[in-house]
C-alpha cells in the first residue's frame, strides 16, 4: 500500500509540474477551461434566441383574416405588392395617403403606406421595381418619427414601408431637405468677390476727382487751350490764374470759375472744360481686382480672419462672420457706394472652414474627422473604425461648445441600437462642428486596467517574484 501511495504521489508530482499558463496546477487549469466553455455556450445561446426574435419580430403583424380578398372597389387590378403575414400567406396590399398618428397623438403629416383594408386608393403611386426583385421595392421595416424626442419604436412595430425607390439609382438617393434654413458665415471661410460695372444713369450730375483729365479750350485766346490732370491736392494749373480747385466740383461749376476768373484779361472768355478721362477711382478699383491676364473675371479671394472681418480694396475692413451671404453682398455695396459709384459686388462662398468631430476611447481608430455632410453618433463611432469589445455603449460621452464657447455635455445610450436590437434609437444624435465623443471604458475593463496597475506594474514591479502551488502535495497532507 505505501509503494502504490508512493507512486500515485510521484505521478501527481509530475503532472502538476506540466507547463501551464502562468504556472497553475492542470486540475485548476481544467477547471477555469470548463467555466469559459460553459459561459461561451451561454452565451452563443442568448445569441441564437436574439436572431430568432429578430426574424420574428419581421413577420408581418397583422391577422391572416384582415387581408383585402381583392382590388377596393371590385376592379380586378394588380395589387401594388404582395406581402407575406405570419401564417406564412401571401396578401395584396395597395397604396393610399393617410395621416399616421405619431406617439404623442398628434396627426402628423400625410404619409404614403400601404394598407390591407378594402379602402378606395386616394393616390396610386407604384413604384418602380429594382432588378432582380419583386414587390414594387416594398419591405417590412420601422419608420422612425422625425425629431430629437422620438419614441422608441421596435423590430415589432414594423410595416410595410417604400425601400427601392430609385431601383439601381439607390446609390444617388433623392434630394432630401436643406442642411440648414440659411447659412452664416464663420472664421475660416473662403470667399471670392466679383466686381461687375452696373452702367446705370446717375440722377445726379458728375464731380470731378483726383486723377481725372480734362481738356480747357478757349475760341477768343489759342494759348489758353490745353489738356490738364487733377492733381493730388485737387486742383489744376492754368495760364494766366495759376491753380484753380477742381475735384468735387462739376464740369458746369468749374467751366463757370474759369470763366469768371478769365474777365480780368478778356471781355468775352468763351471758356470750354471737356472732360476726357473720369471715373479714375473706378478704374483703380478694376485694376486692383482685375485677373483677366490670371484666372479671369474681375475677383477677388479673401478669408475670413480669426477676428470674423474681411478686408477689401478701397473699403477696407468689413465684418462678416455670422452674416449670409446676401447680407454680407448688401454691406459691401453701401461701402463702396460711399467711395466710388457704378460698381456692383458679387460674394461668393469658396470653400468652407473645415469642420472636425473628435472620436476618442474605446474605438479601433481614435482621432479627429472631417465632417464633410450630416454626421451622427453611430456614424462618427463608424468613422473611428467601430468600438473595442468592452466598450461602455450604454453611457457614450458627448461634449459640445455653444456659440458663446460654453461646455455642455450629454449621456448617449447606443448599446441596443449598435447590437441591431433597436431600429430607432432616440439618442442617434446629429453631430456638430468641434464635438468630442467618447466611449468610456466598461466596468470590467477598468478593473483589469486597476489590477494591472497595481499588481503587475505596482507591486510585482518593485518585487519581481514568481509564486507557485502544487495542489497534488497540498491534497495528500
Amino acid at each position: 500500500m505505501t509503494e502504490n501511495r508512493n507512486a500515485t504521489n510521484q505521478h501527481d508530482d509530475e503532472s502538476a509540474t506540466e507547463e501551464t499558463p502562468m504556472n497553475v496546477h492542470p486540475r485548476l487549469w481544467h477547471i477555469v477551461r470548463l467555466s469559459a466553455a460553459g459561459f461561451l455556450a451561454i452565451g452563443l445561446t442568448a445569441m441564437w434566441h436574439s436572431s430568432g426574435d429578430s426574424k420574428r419580430e419581421h413577420r408581418l403583424p397583422i391577422a391572416p383574416e384582415e387581408a383585402p380578398k381583392g382590388r377596393p372597389g371590385g376592379a380586378a387590378e394588380r395589387p401594388d405588392a404582395w406581402l407575406v403575414d405570419r401564417s406564412g400567406q401571401r396578401r395584396a396590399f395597395w397604396y393610399r395617403q393617410e395621416r399616421v398618428e405619431s406617439r404623442g397623438g398628434a396627426a402628423g403629416e400625410p404619409e404614403r403606406v400601404l394598407v390591407p383594408q378594402p379602402q378606395p386608393a386616394l393616390q396610386r403611386d407604384v413604384m418602380p421595381s429594382a432588378p432582380g426583385t419583386c414587390e414594387h421595392g416594398v419591405r417590412w421595416g420601422v419608420a422612425c418619427d422625425q425629431g430629437a424626442c422620438r419614441g422608441r419604436a421596435r423590430w415589432a412595430d414594423a410595416r410595410p414601408i417604400p425601400w427601392e425607390a430609385f431601383a439601381q439609382g439607390e446609390y444617388v438617393g433623392p434630394a432630401r431637405t436643406a442642411h440648414v434654413p440659411e447659412y452664416r458665415l464663420r472664421v475660416d471661410d473662403q470667399l471670392e468677390f466679383i466686381y461687375r460695372l452696373t452702367r446705370l444713369e446717375s440722377s445726379t450730375p458728375y464731380e470731378l476727382n483726383v486723377g481725372d483729365q480734362i481738356r480747357i479750350e478757349s475760341s477768343i485766346d489759342p494759348t489758353l487751350n490745353r489738356d490738364l490732370i487733377v492733381q493730388p491736392d485737387g486742383t489744376i494749373t492754368v495760364l494766366l490764374l495759376g491753380q484753380v480747385r477742381a475735384a468735387r466740383r462739376t464740369v458746369e461749376e468749374l467751366r463757370q470759375t474759369l470763366e469768371e476768373a478769365y474777365k480780368k484779361y478778356y471781355n468775352v472768355p468763351a471758356i470750354t472744360v471737356t472732360p476726357l478721362q473720369v471715373n479714375t477711382k473706378l478704374n483703380d478699383l478694376r485694376n486692383a481686382v482685375d485677373r483677366r491676364y490670371g484666372s479671369g473675371g474681375q475677383a477677388q479671394e479673401v478669408r475670413i480672419t480669426p477676428d470674423g472681418t474681411i478686408q477689401l480694396p478701397a473699403i477696407g475692413s468689413v465684418p462678416a462672420q455670422g452674416l449670409t451671404l446676401g447680407e454680407l453682398k448688401r454691406e459691401i455695396d453701401e461701402r463702396y457706394a460711399a467711395v466710388v459709384k457704378g460698381i456692383e459686388v458679387m460674394p461668393r462662398l469658396v470653400a468652407r472652414a473645415p469642420r472636425y468631430v473628435f472620436v476618442l476611447g474605446e474605438v479601433v481608430n481614435p482621432g479627429r474627422y472631417t465632417l464633410e455632410g450630416p454626421t451622427t453618433a453611430m456614424q462618427a463611432i463608424a468613422m473611428a473604425g467601430g468600438w473595442k469589445f468592452g466598450g461602455n455603449l450604454r453611457h457614450i460621452v458627448v461634449f459640445r461648445r455653444t456659440a458663446d464657447w460654453r461646455l455642455v455635455a450629454t449621456k448617449l445610450n447606443l448599446n441596443a441600437a449598435l447590437l441591431g436590437r433597436e431600429p430607432c434609437p432616440a439618442d442617434e444624435v446629429w453631430l456638430r462642428d468641434n464635438d468630442i465623443l467618447m466611449i468610456p471604458k466598461s466596468g470590467l475593463l477598468l478593473m483589469d486596467d486597476y489590477i494591472d496597475l497595481l499588481f503587475t506594474r505596482g507591486l510585482y514591479g518593485v518585487i519581481p517574484a514568481q509564486f507557485s502551488f502544487n495542489f497534488a502535495k497540498l491534497s495528500s497532507l
